[in-house]
Protein backbone atom coordinates (compact mmCIF):
# COMPACT_ATOMS: atom_id res chain seq x y z
CA UNK A 1 0.00 0.00 0.00
CA UNK A 2 1.81 3.11 -0.68
CA UNK A 3 0.06 6.84 0.83
CA UNK A 4 -1.87 8.76 -0.95
CA UNK A 5 -2.14 12.91 -0.62
CA UNK A 6 -6.09 11.99 1.08
CA UNK A 7 -4.03 9.96 4.04
CA UNK A 8 -2.25 13.26 4.86
CA UNK A 9 -5.58 15.23 5.10
CA UNK A 10 -7.54 12.29 7.51
CA UNK A 11 -4.08 12.04 9.72
CA UNK A 12 -3.81 15.27 11.03
CA UNK A 13 -0.56 14.89 13.89
CA UNK A 14 0.01 12.77 16.68
CA UNK A 15 -1.15 14.15 19.86
CA UNK A 16 1.74 13.57 22.99
CA UNK A 17 0.15 14.29 26.56
CA UNK A 18 0.04 11.95 29.69
CA UNK A 19 -2.90 10.55 29.04
CA UNK A 20 -1.62 9.58 25.37
CA UNK A 21 1.40 7.94 26.88
CA UNK A 22 -0.02 5.64 28.88
CA UNK A 23 -2.44 4.90 26.20
CA UNK A 24 0.80 3.86 24.27
CA UNK A 25 1.82 1.59 27.19
CA UNK A 26 -1.26 -0.55 26.00
CA UNK A 27 -0.08 -0.08 22.18
CA UNK A 28 -2.50 2.59 21.49
CA UNK A 29 -1.65 5.93 19.86
CA UNK A 30 -4.07 9.19 19.54
CA UNK A 31 -4.20 10.98 16.83
CA UNK A 32 -5.93 14.33 15.94
CA UNK A 33 -7.77 13.80 13.23
CA UNK A 34 -9.95 15.35 10.45
CA UNK A 35 -13.33 16.43 11.65
CA UNK A 36 -15.37 14.75 9.02
CA UNK A 37 -13.17 11.27 8.72
CA UNK A 38 -14.76 7.92 9.82
CA UNK A 39 -13.30 5.14 11.52
CA UNK A 40 -12.58 3.46 8.03
CA UNK A 41 -10.76 6.06 6.46
CA UNK A 42 -8.79 6.50 9.49
CA UNK A 43 -7.74 2.59 9.99
CA UNK A 44 -6.75 2.85 5.40
CA UNK A 45 -4.47 6.19 6.19
CA UNK A 46 -2.64 4.85 9.68
CA UNK A 47 -1.89 1.47 7.98
CA UNK A 48 -0.54 2.86 4.84
CA UNK A 49 1.31 5.78 6.03
CA UNK A 50 2.87 3.71 9.21
CA UNK A 51 2.63 0.20 7.09
CA UNK A 52 0.98 -1.01 10.90
CA UNK A 53 -1.75 -3.50 11.02
CA UNK A 54 -4.74 -1.64 12.76
CA UNK A 55 -6.57 -3.51 15.64
CA UNK A 56 -8.98 -1.23 16.65
CA UNK A 57 -10.62 2.73 16.02
CA UNK A 58 -11.67 4.78 18.56
CA UNK A 59 -12.86 8.52 18.16
CA UNK A 60 -13.91 11.21 20.55
CA UNK A 61 -14.90 14.57 19.45
CA UNK A 62 -14.25 17.67 21.89
CA UNK A 63 -15.95 20.73 21.16
CA UNK A 64 -14.54 23.99 21.66
CA UNK A 65 -14.63 26.42 24.29
CA UNK A 66 -15.95 29.55 23.84
CA UNK A 67 -13.45 32.42 25.05
CA UNK A 68 -12.68 35.66 25.41
CA UNK A 69 -10.02 37.68 22.88
CA UNK A 70 -9.86 41.70 23.82
CA UNK A 71 -13.40 41.85 24.96
CA UNK A 72 -14.38 39.95 22.01
CA UNK A 73 -15.92 36.24 21.83
CA UNK A 74 -14.93 33.37 19.78
CA UNK A 75 -14.56 29.86 19.68
CA UNK A 76 -11.98 27.59 19.70
CA UNK A 77 -12.38 24.94 16.70
CA UNK A 78 -13.53 21.19 17.30
CA UNK A 79 -11.18 18.97 17.86
CA UNK A 80 -11.07 14.85 16.75
CA UNK A 81 -9.24 12.55 17.86
CA UNK A 82 -8.14 9.11 17.16
CA UNK A 83 -7.56 6.37 19.16
CA UNK A 84 -5.53 3.67 17.27
CA UNK A 85 -5.46 0.30 18.54
CA UNK A 86 -2.50 -1.70 17.18
CA UNK A 87 -1.82 -5.63 16.66
CA UNK A 88 0.45 -7.16 18.46
CA UNK A 89 3.85 -6.73 17.44
CA UNK A 90 2.73 -3.91 15.92
CA UNK A 91 4.99 -0.10 17.06
CA UNK A 92 4.68 3.28 15.70
CA UNK A 93 7.47 5.73 17.01
CA UNK A 94 5.91 9.19 18.11
CA UNK A 95 8.90 10.98 19.66
CA UNK A 96 8.53 14.56 20.74
CA UNK A 97 11.37 15.97 18.79
CA UNK A 98 13.41 17.32 21.46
Amino acid sequence: MSAKAEHYDVIRKPIITEKSTMASENGAIVFEVAIDSNKPQIKEAVESLFGVKVKAVNTTITKGKVKRFRGQLGKRKDVKKAYVTLEEGNTIDVSTGL
